[in-house]
């Protein structure tokens, strides 16, 4: 339409309104403050998230590298190491520095962190630290051969490589550790030696155990899942409070109900023996069978409700148009429905394994000394020799491999055509 008496609009910026304020102005304050209150809105959580979330695993990473207690504690000692090529034993301005820094340590209290650190990477080093604070003279004459005559281990490479190994402010020995490795006075990686070396181990029977789990969860919870999906929905709704009602228990008392069933005298034993399967109990509990039957059980839900979620979009019509053009049930399931549920089944089974790796109250009330997973040794250097360094770096080498096989399944999923949601 044109304008009366051929007159032009006028631009957007010269619109006054009635604050004389041009329009375009106004316009972009109003979506300035738009988006300044939708952040306002979402700002406590995102809060949450960096302190709840964000905050412990940055520190996590940090404590697996940090190393500043002999830093601080024995900086002269530090110092006089800092050229040592860790052939031979350091010479006589290493010992001195070592007994002017412990006879302060002694005093400002701070030897038995030294003692402590040390003994982290060669067993015996609290002994050999808290011995020599107490007798160490800087003032001798020969301070090398006062020290070694306490104590041979002072005349020992071992014993000063682990001393260089704590320098800082930064280390690789709490991560290296982790992964059953260390480093020589000469700064060359070995391996630990096989009876000393127990992470990688753990490591792969904590991914080997939540695997089993997946898979357990898988064949399990996928029948219920589309008896669910194809039931109407009166019953589908009582099916659902039956799979929601483990959420509403305590996990720590449905664990503990896995070990009265399972246990010699109980009711899976007895009932075994009664229906004349088995003459005597068979152990079922405090080993492997225990850990994947209580985790399987208690992560069952979290296969079902994704698998259900999917299921319940798929339209009955395939199902039957397949079967109208002559598929049999079995065909039709594997080529048509199967298919249309590997969202599902891709989202289930991620959820179960994250989960899964992590757990630590189950497999420690109902499995053994060698079902152990890996949290179990983080919560042990966390609570009980309150190791930080090789509890972060524990905790660090599991995230990094979960990372790692995360970024190769949704590679897989991606490749396959599967879209998650």
């Amino acid at each position: 339409m044109s304008n009366l008496g051929g007159a032009s609009a006028p631009p957007a910026d010269e619109v006054l309104s009635g604050s004389e304020i041009p329009l375009k102005t106004k316009l972009r304050r109003a979506e300035r403050m738009r988006k300044i209150t939708a952040f306002g809105l979402v700002a406590p959580l995102l809060v949450f998230v960096l302190v709840t979330f964000v905050v412990p695993i940055v520190t996590m990473l940090w404590r697996s590298v940090d190393d500043t207690e002999l830093r601080h504690i024995m900086p002269h000692t530090i110092a006089a190491l800092a050229d040592w090529d860790g052939k031979d034993l350091p010479g006589e301005e290493a010992y001195r520095a070592l007994a002017a820094d412990l006879v302060v340590a002694r005093e400002n209290g701070t030897a038995i962190a030294v003692a402590r650190r040390l003994n982290y990477d060669v067993n015996g080093m609290r002994t050999v630290i808290m011995n020599a604070s107490r007798k160490a003279d800087p003032n001798a004459e020969s301070v090398k051969d006062s020290l070694i005559a306490q104590d041979s281990r002072w005349g020992q490479i071992e014993t000063w490589g682990s001393i260089k190994r704590a320098r800082g402010p930064l280390t690789d020995f709490y991560l290296l550790a982790a992964l059953d490795m260390n480093r020589d006075a000469q700064g060359s990686l070995h391996a630990t030696p096989p009876d000393h070396a127990i992470y990688v181990d753990v490591l792969i029977r904590t991914f080997r155990i939540s695997l089993t789990v997946t898979i357990l969860a898988l064949v399990l919870g996928f029948p219920v899942a589309y008896l669910l999906a194809t039931q109407p929905p009166k019953i589908a709704n009582m099916l659902m409070i039956l799979v929601l009602l483990p959420f509403w228990t305590s996990l720590l008392v449905r664990t503990a109900a896995w070990v009265v069933l399972l246990q010699n005298e109980g009711i899976v034993n007895n009932l075994l023996i009664w229906l004349g399967i088995i003459d005597k109990p068979l152990r079922l509990i405090y080993n492997a069978i225990g850990v994947h039957v209580a985790m399987t059980h208690v992560l069952l839900p979290f296969m079902i409700l994704p698998l259900y979620s999917t299921m319940k979009a798929i339209k009955p019509h395939y199902m039957r148009a397949a079967s109208s053009l002559g598929a049999p049930p079995t065909v039709a399931f594997i080529r048509v429905y199967l298919p249309q549920c590997l969202p599902g089944i891709a989202a289930g089974c991620l959820l179960v394994f994250i989960l899964a790796i992590g757990y630590y109250i189950t497999p420690a009330l109902v499995g053994g000394a060698a079902d152990q997973m890996l949290s179990y040794f983080i919560a042990f250097f966390v609570t009980d020799s309150v190791n930080w360094g090789m509890a972060s770096a524990l905790g660090a080498v599991l995230l990094g491999t979960t990372l790692a096989l995360y970024a190769v399944y949704n590679r897989l999923v991606g490749g396959s055509g599967i879209k998650m949601g």
